[in-house]
């Protein structure tokens, strides 16, 4: 595609060209890469329901997070190369095996090809809702390529301060990268709307995870949301950091996070009221904390 030529789809703006197998910061050339396609059944409830979200997890990623839970697949490029076609096949069995949508997860830096894949699945019957599962570090014009392709955005907003967001990801001015790109995917799929069963068809979910010892980056995340997004809109705060891949090196960063600041910050939710949304109830369950999704 001539579009990877000198490739600006993400904030980084590289300029490289992924025709010739040169990579950039997402490490992806012009094939798309994935290491995963199957149903997943730990997103949000109104995103995985009882059958699974069709989850297709690519390789790469333009952010380079120190803790990184998926760091086999985002930061060492495990996967495996398929090509458009094979792609839209593989939408369609997830469609056949009963998923309630399909789950692009971390999409960024394969969006013109993926586009091309829906094109040819809708041809082919593919109905379900599309989720695009994001680390929230996305240019508004690659999202613009998307308008009418995508019904769910599913979007980090992991960053108030950008000094963190260098510090802990390697990417700058994510605040108001991410914040953009938020506004862009709400213009797009505007409040949520359910089907029958309570699964999301059409709307935006802004995910945020609490980080130890960062309470003050979340409460400033939290408080954005709720100046500047509508209250309809569905915000998940998660529970779920481990100190993965690189966290170890980061003293502040390498636990788990206590229950008592998880507390904290839900606490200061409520006095912002935000109300629509999920948590993460944490269970002592031989003394590791098992997070589980509450409304």
């Amino acid at each position: 595609m001539q579009i990877f030529q000198k490739c600006i789809l993400c904030p980084h703006e590289c300029k490289v060209n992924r025709n010739q197998g040169n990579l950039g910061k997402c490490r992806a050339d012009s094939q798309i890469k994935i290491s995963l396609a199957d149903l997943h059944f730990f997103e949000e409830p109104c995103i995985s329901g009882k059958n699974g979200s069709g989850a297709v997890f690519f390789t790469g990623c333009n952010m380079h997070c120190m803790f990184c839970q998926n760091y086999e697949i985002s930061q060492l490029a495990k996967g495996k190369i398929i090509s458009i076609e094979e792609l839209a096949k593989e939408f369609l069995k997830l469609q056949e095996r009963g998923a309630h949508n399909i789950n692009l997860v971390t999409g960024c830096i394969y969006v013109p090809l993926i586009i091309e894949s829906l094109k040819l699945a809708k041809k082919e019957g593919l109905i379900i809702p599309i989720v695009y599962n994001s680390s929230g570090f996305e240019k508004k014009e690659t999202l613009q390529m998307l308008e009418g392709y995508v019904d769910v955005y599913l979007p980090d907003f992991k960053y108030f301060y950008n000094r963190l967001a260098k510090e802990l990801s390697d990417v700058d001015n994510y605040f108001e990268v991410a914040t953009g790109a938020i506004k862009q995917m709400y213009r797009q799929v505007g409040n949520p709307h359910f089907d029958e069963n309570g699964i999301l068809q059409k709307g935006l979910i802004i995910r945020h995870l609490v980080l130890p010892n960062h309470l003050q980056n979340t409460k400033q995340v939290l408080k954005w949301i709720q100046k500047n997004i509508s209250s309809q809109v569905l915000v998940s705060v998660m529970a779920q950091y481990f100190p993965e891949y690189k966290a170890c090196e980061k003293e502040e960063i390498n636990r788990k996070l206590t229950k008592e600041e998880y507390e904290e910050i839900l606490a200061y939710m409520d006095k912002l009221g935000i109300k629509n949304g999920y948590f993460q109830r944490l269970e002592d369950e031989e003394k590791k904390y098992v997070p589980t999704w509450c409304t």
